[in-house]
């Protein structure tokens, strides 16, 4: 077997949204080589996300990386906007009142709503089992197939190197430079930049590090037709409890069907997620609660992971234990919504460049604070 050998002054690993728009960042100005397990690029996470820009979702650190990534989305990174009106509406029971004020705490643009205006804008809902309901309008649809693509056309148009089916199972540095194997290809690059979401773990534990403790998760949906006097359901917005803990659900129109997830968040092993088909029907068991509608079987169900660090905010810069070895990942459930803004700043640190965020933010994000663990 040919051995082929490649050489950049990055190499990314992993090809979902993270690395492959923080690969176009960093190609801006070095040579970059970004190689993705898959065939497909954004086969595990992104490709499989509800794909909704909710700027109170998360916590602190989270909403701050969000708010700094919406005018990128908005056009600002590809120069058209992947961003759609939708709307974010909590409906909540009597049982849940505790947990919607801890999400109003530090939240910004919402209003609240009477149970006949929460039924006014899904006329489904039963009005009867609604305590409170509050709204973001301004959270939007991602066309996350459109930024996925738009970032790999502005790596590629920079002369980045994209490499798909090219699963790294060696990885070691040698007189300053990572040695990374993948199949007959060998790729050296003085930095590398672990983006591999759910397996960032693995790639760090082939790199000689200890694991950082990230925990993926599983996240399940299905599709579900609902009666033609529903539809239209264009003007819905995505609608769902407040509880996020495997106790909870959420709807989005999609098309002229239902997307409707259990909200789970079961600790699973990096793998190609499927759903539990018990946890899903749990889920349109609580979804059926809460609304006037017939539950058939759902035409589509699929399940996706997202990867949480203990204190569920993303991973960004160097390993303080291992020169070159930058972290991208951790990014749970808001990694397309913050992408632009992760893309950035790692090629701020990554570069080592001065960097504009607050110091507050970067200490939140830098692995140094997971190691000191």
């Amino acid at each position: 077997m040919t051995m082929a050998q490649l050489s950049a002054d990055f190499l990314v690993i992993g090809g979902g949204i993270a690395g492959i728009s923080a690969a176009a960042e960093l190609a801006r100005d070095a040579s970059v080589i970004l190689c993705e397990a898959e065939e497909q690029l954004g086969y595990h996470a992104t490709g499989r996300s509800a794909a909704i820009f909710i700027s109170n979702y998360g916590n602190a650190t989270l909403r701050a990386l969000s708010a700094a990534a919406h005018p990128a989305l908005a056009g600002g990174a590809l120069g058209q906007s992947v961003l759609s009106a939708r709307g974010e509406m909590l409906v909540v029971q009597e049982h849940e009142l505790d947990a919607l004020a801890s999400y109003l705490t530090g939240a910004n643009g919402l209003e609240t709503l009477t149970p006949d205006e929460a039924c006014a804008l899904v006329p489904v809902l039963r009005r009867d089992r609604i305590a409170a309901a509050v709204i973001e309008r301004g959270a939007e649809d991602i066309d996350v197939e459109t930024l996925l693509q738009g970032y790999t056309r502005l790596l590629k148009a920079r002369g980045g190197q994209v490499i798909q089916g090219a699963r790294v199972t060696a990885l070691a540095r040698k007189t300053g430079l990572w040695q990374a194997r993948a199949g007959a290809l060998t790729v050296s690059a003085p930095v590398v930049v672990n983006a591999a979401g759910a397996w960032a773990d693995h790639v760090a534990q082939l790199a000689g590090l200890p694991p950082i403790g990230l925990q993926p998760t599983r996240r399940s949906a299905a599709l579900m037709a609902v009666p033609p006097e529903c539809l239209p359901l264009t003007h819905w917005p995505l609608f769902g409890s407040v509880a996020e803990d495997g106790k909870g659900w959420y709807a989005k129109p999609d098309g002229e069907r239902l997307m409707i997830s259990p909200a789970d968040e079961d600790p699973v092993e990096p793998h190609d997620a499927w759903p539990d088909d018990m946890v899903l029907a749990e889920g349109l068991h609580r979804f059926e609660h809460m609304v006037r509608l017939p539950i058939v079987k759902p035409s589509h169900t699929w399940a996706g992971l997202r990867s949480f660090a203990p204190d569920r905010s993303p991973i960004v810069g160097f390993d303080p234990a291992c020169e070159g070895f930058f972290w991208l990942a951790g990014q749970g459930g808001y990694g397309v919504q913050t992408a632009p803004a992760l893309a950035t700043l790692t090629r701020t640190l990554a570069t080592k460049a001065p960097a504009s965020q607050p110091e507050s933010l970067l200490a939140a994000l830098s692995p140094a604070r997971l190691r000191r663990r």
